[in-house]
């Protein structure tokens, strides 16, 4: 196992161990409660699946947010010293792992409340909106986490705005100008989100590769 793959493991069993974990799950859990408290319709599964997974972006940045926060300064100063750039590879990819645990677990949901069996398209569609949710989870979640925002009321009110800035920004109809996750399921509900998947995706992409970029600097300075 190499340096990057264990320190990442090590951060996971930490996070599961301090019951951090427990609050998004919890959140999750009332959120799918919400979302499926009944069946749907055939003919509804793109609908579902991107509003799950655009509705699912707050829940995913607390979750990264909690398991980079974590682990105590000093901690992360000894990796840091340890694997020099590579500490912050392992802290996101640790991350990343524990949403997709959690965007896998809102998929199999949404799957199981179908009244009609899901479709390959379906699926796949279900699969990799999900991930671009989990994407801008991890990006939201690391610059609102603790080495970039030290104190614990900022970053949830940036958390939570950022978020509204997500779907503030997408609903005025500027795509490019943050994460579309209103277009997300504009897009599912009038029936053109597949056609449409390879811009909407670049677009999805665009502000989490910018936000992680901008967390992998600020990161340089502060430890």
């Amino acid at each position: 196992m190499t340096p990057i793959m264990a320190l990442a493991r090590f951060r996971l069993a930490g996070y599961v161990a301090s019951h951090r974990a427990l609050q998004p799950l919890i959140a999750l859990l009332a959120l799918l409660a919400v979302l499926y408290a009944g069946s749907i319709p055939a003919g509804q599964e793109i609908g579902a699946t991107a509003d799950s997974a655009a509705m699912l972006v707050p829940v995913l940045a607390w979750a990264a947010r909690g398991l980079l926060d974590t682990e105590p300064d000093e901690q992360r100063s000894v990796a840091l010293s340890a694997l020099g750039p590579k500490e912050l590879v392992s802290a996101l990819l640790a991350a990343f792992a524990s949403l997709l645990v959690l965007a896998s677990l809102a998929e199999a949901v949404l799957l199981l409340r179908l009244d009609a069996s899901p479709t390959l398209t379906v699926l796949l569609t279900g699969v990799w909106l999900h991930l671009l949710s989990a994407t801008a989870g991890l990006a939201l979640g690391a610059l609102t986490s603790r080495p970039i925002l030290p104190s614990p009321a900022v970053s949830t009110i940036a958390l939570i705005l950022g978020y509204l800035s997500m779907l503030v920004l997408s609903m005025a109809g500027a795509r490019w100008l943050t994460v579309p996750v209103m277009a997300w399921m504009r897009d599912a509900h009038h029936g053109v989100l597949l056609s449409g998947l390879p811009l909407i995706t670049v677009q999805s992409l665009l502000w989490p590769a910018i936000g992680l970029a901008a967390y992998t600097w600020l990161r340089r300075t502060r430890p």
